[in-house]
């Protein structure tokens, strides 16, 4: 009995460790967050977007790993773009073959040769239909993850894409669609102009609005379709570190609830945000009605409850005026396939006549 007894002893005390470990890596995550967003350190996303997934993974990220292949992706779109000729003569030039450069490597199978002149064939990125939403694996979210297996979602690919753009020196701004996230540039001759990273094209605004869950409003806004400033781009960092956070088996609400406002101060229509919000009011709600010993049915009974509960409804009502609509997940995955078998309807045919030469 005492050995048994003992077991569980050092099993308790070992997940007690764990666990402390665990919100560690969370506060400390948080705080580089939350010291870009405030300018006490320089804005970094490669960095935001790693510690986020080092906190999920429990400390155990090979960062010497990613960098390496990061440093890859560097180096091989510097040398797509010596080798070749993007017929585009305005001011911006440089920057354009950048971002043509980097799309090559990121979406084509590209024939190379390396330091020993031996030819071999870098394979572009592909997208995983299976668990898009990280269900199942949020690690499937990670650019960790795709840099490990060459396939990722429409997280893990943008996420990357602006990691390797900062790197070769321009900047990509994220953009937010219904369950989304692509990348919007802009050039002197065109504008604005949408890059599509899961299908490998450069869609019209139109594709986005075909969605059917795009509300005027929700454009108005900024919910939807604007380049996000690089703050921004942090501020969704908070969220995928909340919820990583809630993956696990026991986690603190006001650590959620804290994350979301961070977010909110430098992204304030960040949509995501104020739902990852009102979720954990409602968990909190739960919570203290369990500790009653009664359910939801009673939550008007108590101040408390009832307090949190007017919070959510005004909360809940904002978010319908930014207008926000949820986008059903089956609805989602047949919206992005369309994006491949009508191309010719969606293509931006002012972005897709861009001739390259090679040298």
């Amino acid at each position: 009995m005492r050995k048994l007894l003992l077991l569980l002893f050092l099993i308790f005390n070992c997940f007690v460790l764990s666990a402390q470990n665990n919100q560690y890596l969370y506060d400390e995550a948080f705080t580089t967050l939350s010291e870009m967003l405030e300018e006490k350190r320089p804005l970094n996303f490669k960095k935001a977007v790693f510690t986020v997934e080092n906190a999920y993974l429990d400390g155990l990220l090979d960062t010497t790993f990613l960098n390496k292949k990061i440093n890859f992706l560097k180096n091989l779109s510097i040398q797509v773009r010596q080798n070749r000729n993007l017929e585009y003569q305005e001011k911006d030039k440089i920057k354009v073959e950048k971002y043509a450069s980097l799309f090559a490597v990121m979406k084509d199978s590209l024939l190379m040769i390396n330091q020993n002149n031996v030819k071999y064939i870098h394979l572009p990125f592909n997208y995983d239909f299976e668990d898009v939403f990280g269900h199942k694996d949020w690690s499937k979210m990670f650019v960790s993850n795709l840099l490990a297996t060459n396939k990722g979602n429409c997280h893990s690919i943008p996420y990357l894409y602006k990691i390797v753009a900062e790197e070769i020196g321009v900047n990509a701004n994220l953009a937010l669609a219904p369950n989304h996230i692509y990348i919007k540039h802009r050039n002197v001759k065109n504008g604005w102009y949408n890059t599509e990273l899961t299908s490998g094209i450069f869609p019209i605004d139109a594709w986005i609005m075909a969605s059917g869950y795009v509300h005027l409003d929700a454009i108005r806004n900024g919910v939807y379709m604007k380049a996000l400033t690089d703050k921004e781009s942090i501020a969704l960092c908070l969220v995928d570190l909340a919820q990583g956070y809630q993956k696990h088996e026991f986690y603190d609400l006001e650590f959620v609830i804290e994350c979301a406002n961070k977010a909110l101060e430098y992204f304030p229509n960040y949509v995501n945000a104020m739902i990852l919000k009102t979720e954990a009011k409602g968990k909190k709600i739960e919570n203290i009605l369990f500790s009653y010993n009664t359910d939801f049915r009673s939550v008007r009974k108590y101040p408390k409850t009832y307090a949190i509960f007017k919070e959510i409804e005004k909360e809940l009502a904002i978010i319908h005026k930014l207008g926000y609509r949820q986008m059903p997940e089956e609805m989602y995955l047949d919206w992005l396939v369309s994006l491949k078998e009508e191309k010719q309807k969606y293509a931006n045919k002012k972005i897709n006549t861009f001739n390259i030469k090679t040298n």
